[in-house]
């Protein structure tokens, strides 16, 4: 479990006005995010970059990876949930620490790939609630998440061919898997801006609210709920749905059955049918 050292951070967003839970913050502390945990079971994420718009870097990416994998291997935490500002999830990623690169650098030093360990590693659910713009590297780093929430007036694209080069975090990857070839190839090539709504409207996102309060208490609600249920069962839960992506139909309900299989092995398999024979609430023991 982490260990609470820092005062207590104040949030922006919805009911959460006073301060959060003094229960949790890292003995780490980051200069360009803030950690705490302000439901049961759920660890929240703010980019903190506020003169930048949340513009994405490496030192504010190793942060990010840092408090994921704590929260990851938290057994008091279910969930996470990652947010940015009203303004800017993450308006990009700066310009200044590419701008100066060349193939050598990027290649040689394997710039970004810092930017891929929040899908490739961390195995609890992490929701994004988007706010403001989540432009290039943001909108990248917020179709990572295995859940995307915005508010209507989100401001999503893929603006890299503006600056003479592509998405480079995965964009055209997973945009096109979300909505298709076709809008996905007129939105990389053309550099064009979608709205939350749109978003929504295309698959994108699971949810589209109308304030920004709304959209993070909507995604800390979700959390919450799923951090109620069996860890084992969870983390079962995404890693089939992630297996989705890159099997074919009948590879795919093969692996879901063995793991479906695999859970009956788990003490939690037994309290939940017992418990909802018995119409009772399940006490997990998430083992």
């Amino acid at each position: 479990m982490l260990a609470a050292r820092l005062r207590p951070a104040a949030t922006q967003f919805g009911k959460f006005i006073v301060p959060l839970r003094a229960r949790y913050s890292t003995e780490q502390s980051y200069e360009h995010i803030k950690v705490s945990s302000p439901r049961p079971g759920v660890g929240l994420v703010e980019i903190n970059r506020p003169k930048a718009l949340n513009a994405l870097f490496t030192p504010l990416i190793l942060e990010l990876n840092s408090a994921m994998k704590a929260f990851d291997k938290d057994s008091t935490i279910g969930a996470m949930v990652l947010t940015g500002s009203h303004k800017a999830f993450a308006a990009g990623a700066d310009i200044k620490e590419m701008s100066t690169k060349d193939f050598a650098d990027a290649y040689g030093d394997d710039f970004i790939e810092s930017w891929s360990d929040l899908p490739n590693t961390i195995k609890k659910p992490v929701i994004s609630a988007v706010n403001g713009h989540a432009l290039g590297g943001g909108c990248e780093l917020a179709m990572m998440c295995d859940v995307l929430y915005c508010s209507e007036k989100a401001n999503f694209g893929q603006p890299e061919i503006k600056l003479g080069v592509i998405p480079g975090a995965g964009g055209s990857q997973r945009l096109t898997k979300a909505i298709g070839k076709s809008r996905a190839m007129e939105l990389i090539l053309t550099g064009k801006n979608f709205s939350g709504r749109d978003a929504f409207d295309w698959g994108l996102a699971a949810r589209v609210f109308s304030t920004p309060e709304e959209c993070v208490d909507g995604a800390l609600d979700t959390a919450e709920a799923i951090a109620g249920y069996s860890r084992i069962a969870v983390k079962a839960a995404k890693e089939v749905v992630n297996k989705s992506q890159d099997l074919g139909i009948r590879e795919g309900v093969e692996f879901e059955r063995r793991v479906f299989h695999g859970l009956f092995g788990s003490e939690d398999q037994k309290i939940g049918m017992k418990a909802f024979a018995e119409k009772k609430k399940a006490e997990w023991k998430h083992r």
